[in-house]
Parts: structure tokens; sequence; C-alpha cells
């Protein structure tokens, strides 16, 4: 199993590298040197070269894995599906084959970037990777479910409206608390200015409650997917990492296997309509 992964791995990571979308990319990335880190300019902090690096590897990564999936999903391919003797396979093959390229593409950004940059001690230089590693995986297999590959029916429109009403109830100012119980009081008004004073009463006690509740379970539920990646952005501003930060990388590549668990067994039932 592990060969025939490999040998597939390989051949989707060649058919990007030696097509226009893989050349685009790789003049992207010289593009987005010059630009973010012009050698003209000051030799940027570390906190930037970190950050800076790592969303471009996470947005490189999304970007990366959806054409791979889209190469994996041509009719052409569909004797390599019917050998394999699971799917599963030929999906490990398609988000190895997007890491390998994304991954290589962000170290040439990274070592690019250390010319007239900032200087990595070894520990450094041994610290950072991993934390690129953990956001690309995730964002490997978020691409995963947004490629037609895996996508089933209305999965994907599921999955990201599940994220986007976490970020729009994390957007909230005061957190989504304090908004609901503002529209609760303005609907406490709104039935009082009607002499409606049974459902007045009702929402101005559900609008005190949430006001009264402040940082409440509903805040920290909206705020909690994205806790580790405040997590380390915040130790990588502070330079150091402190025990329960440690733990965000790990999380993270949590969140990535359950979403991979869930696209294989979305992709193993499918039918497949493969494009020309």
């Amino acid at each position: 199993m592990a060969q025939r992964i490999f040998t597939l791995t390989i051949y989707l990571f060649r058919s990007l590298l030696y097509s226009l979308p893989g050349l685009l990319y790789i003049l992207a990335t010289l593009v987005l040197w010059r630009v973010l880190f012009d050698p003209t300019q000051g030799t940027p902090e570390l906190s930037y070269y970190t950050l800076v690096i790592g969303l471009f590897g996470a947005g490189v990564t999304f970007l990366v894995t959806l054409s791979v999936a889209g190469r994996a999903y041509r009719a052409a391919n569909y004797p390599l599906l019917a050998r394999l003797p699971s799917r599963v396979e030929h999906l490990t093959a398609v988000l190895g084959a997007s890491l390998l390229f994304a991954v290589l593409l962000q170290l040439l950004l990274a070592l690019l970037a250390l010319f007239r940059g900032p200087s990595l001690a070894t520990v450094q230089a041994l610290e950072i990777p991993p934390l690129w590693l953990a956001v690309d995986i995730l964002a490997a297999v978020l691409a995963l479910h947004a490629s037609d590959l895996v996508t089933t029916g209305w999965s994907r429109v599921f999955l990201y409206s599940l994220l986007a009403l976490f970020l729009f109830g994390r957007s909230l100012e005061g957190g989504p608390t304090s908004w609901a119980a503002q529209r609760a009081m303005a609907a406490a008004g709104w039935f009082l200015g009607h002499n409606l004073l049974g459902f007045s009463d009702l929402f101005m006690g559900i609008g005190r409650w949430l006001s009264s509740a402040g940082n409440s379970v509903v805040d920290q539920l909206f705020g909690l997917p994205f806790w580790p990646f405040e997590a380390m952005t915040d130790a990588i501003r502070s330079g150091a990492f402190t025990s329960a930060q440690a733990l965000a990388p790990a999380i993270l590549l949590l969140y990535a296997a359950v979403l991979f668990i869930l696209a294989a067994d979305l992709f193993a039932s499918k039918d497949l309509f493969l494009t020309e």
C-alpha cells in the first residue's frame, strides 16, 4: 500500500510541476518574496518572518491542493482508481502530492527571505517549520473538502457555512452574547411599544441574562475553533510558548485528522463523475 501511495504521489506531483499552473505557483512565490521581503529594505523581525511565511504556506497549500485534486479527478486517472484496492489510497496520494509541492514552495520563500533577512539560531530553525507544517496540513484537508474530488451533495456547503457561522460570531463587536443581548432588548422595546407586555418582559429577561453573562460559554464556544491560531500567533510575537500554547499545533493536527477521516468517508462512498 505504501508503495502504491508513494508512486501515485510522485505522479501527481510531477504532473503539477511540469504544468502551467505549477510554473505560475513558482513565479508567484518569487514575486511575493520580492514584495514581502524586499532585500533593499531593512531586516524584518523574526515574528514577521514566521507569520508571513506561515500565512503564505496556508494560502498556497489550499490553492495547490485544489489544483492537484482537480487533476486527480480527471477521467484519464480512471485506470489508476479502478486498480487501487481502496479509494483512500488515491486521496492520500492527492494530499501527499499537494503538501510536497506547497511545502517546497514555502521552503523556497523561507530560504529566499533569509537573504538580508533575520538570523535564525539552530533551535529556532528547528522550531518554526513544525508550526508551518501543522497549518499547511489543515489547509490541505480543508481544500480537499472544497474540491469536486471529495464533495458529495451539499457537504462543502455545510462545512464552510459552519466555519462562516463561527467567523461571524467571532467578529461581532463585544461577542455573540453581547450582540444577542442587544437584539433581545430591541425586541422587548418593540413588544412594549405594541402593548404586548408578556413578550416584552420575556425578551427583557433574556436580554438582561445575556448581558450579565458577559464572557459566557456562548462566546467561548464561538472562539474555541480559532484558539490554536491565536495561541500560535501570540507565542510567535512574544518569542516563547507557554505550556498551553505548545499544544496548539497538535490541536490543528487533530482538526486535520478528523476532517481527513470525513473526507475519506465521503470519497469512498460517492459516485464518481470524472471530468475530461
